[in-house]
């Protein structure tokens, strides 16, 4: 009996989403310029057909709410879709800079994500979770364990990391969430609760009790991006009390980074958006810790977030 919810269907009011009203602007300029600097460059370039199409009516939405604000309601129906081959240019696509601009073997990671179809969702986004011992012998989790060591200068933090990317990495889950800029904030609960009720059930219906295992995480680590304040770790003037000191692009990664054990920062070689509402703000990575225990905490909170939004 497939447990996966078919469709989801709700109204969908359309305007960004983060937890303070300056934190609101700033997320809609660099909506708008991730739009249209990611998804169209990439889309041309390696998106499959049927993906591509999605992508270009997503980026023409996106456009045209730069022009003029919107603040009705839009009814849809939306289906969700475990990952299968045909996705793979799509998401490909959707993660060419998910670790910054190293070259590594992406194609792998893809095939990875796609091959695990009972845990995982597409939909205009990929969101999943692989567990890093299961998977250490492949080459792209090799490449990712090297760089995520390679970035992490923080002292109090580098041993942390060596264990759950060694000695604890069959307990470890990383959770890998990117969708298309412009997607309704309203679909995340439904899309998260999906993936952690996805493995939950693996834990009870994989075939062999090494696969469930497998999806008995202890904990989660999740690489993404955000925007941080220039003068963030230095006392604040009467000038920037205003402005906060991160601007978070995806709203769940606010959630996460306050229920994370630790967490530590990284530069991007990534082109700087010059725009006046973020001319203080530099896109910067980051990489979070979260225990499993705290995903309920985490559901709940996402869940109030968007409905107060």
């Amino acid at each position: 009996m497939p447990r996966k919810p078919a469709r989801h269907h709700r109204l969908l009011p359309v305007q960004p989403l983060t937890f303070s009203p300056f934190a609101r602007s700033v997320a809609r300029v660099a909506t708008a310029y991730l739009v249209k600097h990611h998804m169209h460059d990439a889309m041309q370039q390696s998106a499959g057909d049927e993906f591509k199409e999605k992508l270009k009516n997503v980026d023409r939405q996106s456009v045209s709410s730069e022009d003029e604000e919107f603040d009705g309601v839009v009814q849809a129906d939306f289906a969700f879709f475990d990952p299968k081959p045909d996705d793979f240019h799509g998401v490909k696509t959707l993660l060419q800079s998910y670790l910054n601009n190293k070259q590594w073997d992406l194609s792998g990671f893809v095939d990875l994500i796609l091959g695990q179809t009972t845990v995982g969702t597409v939909f205009f986004s990929i969101i999943t979770a692989l567990n890093l011992g299961r998977y250490k012998d492949h080459k792209c989790i090799t490449e990712l364990k090297e760089f995520l060591l390679n970035i992490c200068h923080e002292k109090d933090k580098i041993g942390n990391l060596r264990s759950l990317l060694g000695d604890e990495a069959q307990k470890v889950g990383l959770l890998v969430s990117q969708c298309v800029v412009n997607l309704p904030p309203e679909l995340l609960p439904p899309l998260y609760d999906a993936l952690f009720d996805e493995i939950s059930w693996a834990t009870e219906d994989e075939p062999t009790e090494e696969l469930r295992n497998s999806f008995r995480f202890k904990f989660y680590v999740v690489v993404s991006k955000i925007y941080k304040h220039k003068n963030a770790n230095q006392k604040r003037s009467s000038s920037t009390d205003k402005d906060e000191a991160f601007v978070y692009i995806k709203p769940e990664d606010e959630i996460l980074h306050k229920l994370s054990m630790w967490s530590f920062l990284f530069p991007l070689q990534t082109q700087q958006v010059a725009t006046h509402e973020l001319k203080n703000y530099q896109l910067t990575g980051i990489v979070m810790a979260v225990k499993a225990e705290d995903i309920s905490s985490f559901r709940q909170q996402l869940h109030a977030l968007i409905n107060e939004s």
